[in-house]
């Protein structure tokens, strides 16, 4: 069984001219552990010395905004833009390092079992 919800991707009306906290809404959730997620940061980042290492594949775009994602097995960031997007493995520990101060990143992530 599904559920999912109807809605606009863009809309961040009603959310505030400045968000103090990340926004995660699950938008639909499936089977073999489908789900998918839009995020809406503004000025957010991962909080120091945190690192995601989820045990679900996750593939994730940037909509709107930008943002910095860093990975504990590479020397750089990754700058994503608006149309940027990318796979990331099980297990594998990233981080957000900084998302647009300036406008609201909006973010389209997928997450699914391998």
């Amino acid at each position: 069984m599904h559920e999912c919800q109807d809605g606009n991707w863009l809309d961040v009306q009603g959310l505030g001219e400045r968000l103090p906290k990340e926004l995660f809404e699950t938008i639909c959730k499936g089977s073999k552990g489908f789900r998918l997620e839009r995020i809406v940061s503004e000025g957010q980042a991962s909080p120091e010395g945190f690192w995601y290492e989820q045990e679900q594949a996750e593939w994730v775009m940037i909509v709107q905004g930008e943002a910095g994602l860093l990975f504990a097995d590479a020397d750089q960031e990754r700058v994503m833009r608006a149309g940027d997007y990318v796979y990331i493995e099980p297990c594998r520990r990233h981080r957000v390092t900084w998302t647009s101060p300036t406008e609201k990143t909006i973010w389209l992530a997928i997450f699914f079992d391998t």
